[in-house]
């Protein structure tokens, strides 16, 4: 296993949930939409129905929204490392992404940086890209992997590395905190909630602390791939 320049890098997760409410809350041009889509999502979920699955669009990001982006920096050395996190978080997706951006493009100057997130270069990273896209918003260099050659994407994945080649499997987050030894995040909600805290339950902070212990979470993990002791509870230091 290489040895990564963690000072360098962001780590990010976001949270996502669908546009809108509820299907019956979908103007009809973007009902007929999800129809088309979760017409292929039926087979694979018994009992389920294009209703039934909408809690899913979400993960979609023609169909769902950015509700919190969250991020940590490593600080310190072997002997004494603590992490500082920023989340971004809100209703208004184009004002987090702006926001986000900003920092992004600030933080991404000088020597070379990099981006890490637990399935970021199949989820995280793409969604955000796509959101700006459809936001009118500039990619910020670091994230667009567009056109650029594979040895050129500064982007570091924590679910990539644990497969070491190996592409037949998914390790989810929690499986790999556990099986590494690292106190797991899932103590409170899980992905599958998210919609409902968010729109049914509107609590928007329980939902940043789920996303700040996930960046935790992946640092963590990166440091115990990179034969690094884990950072204390009481060297996690969040911004507002």
């Amino acid at each position: 296993m290489p040895s990564f320049p963690v000072n360098n890098i962001l780590f990010l997760d976001i949270e996502t949930v669908p546009q809108y409410p509820d299907y019956n809350d979908m103007p009809e041009d973007w009902k007929q939409l999800w129809n088309t889509k979760s017409n292929s999502l039926v087979k694979y979920h018994e009992g389920q129905t294009n209703e039934t699955l909408y809690p899913r669009a979400g993960i979609y990001a023609e169909f769902g929204k950015i509700i919190c982006i969250s991020c940590g920096v490593l600080q310190g050395n072997t002997s004494q490392r603590k992490i500082i996190l920023k989340s971004f978080a809100g209703d208004d997706e184009k004002l987090l992404l702006q926001q986000f951006n900003e920092m992004l493009n600030k933080w991404a100057t000088g020597e070379p940086k990099f981006l890490c997130g637990h399935n970021g270069k199949e989820f995280d990273f793409p969604y955000l890209c796509r959101r700006m896209i459809i936001n009118n918003l500039a990619i910020p260099g670091i994230l667009n992997s567009s056109g650029k050659k594979p040895w050129e994407v500064n982007h570091f994945d924590t679910l990539e590395l644990w497969k070491f080649g190996d592409f037949k499997s998914y390790t989810s987050l929690n499986l790999l905190a556990h099986t590494l030894g690292v106190p797991t995040p899932k103590d409170d909600i899980d992905g599958s909630m998210v919609w409902e805290v968010y729109w049914k339950e509107k609590n928007l902070p329980r939902i940043v602390t789920y996303c700040q212990k996930d960046v935790v979470t992946t640092a963590q993990i990166l440091l115990r791939m990179n034969g690094e002791a884990l950072i204390n509870e009481e060297d996690i230091e969040i911004k507002s």
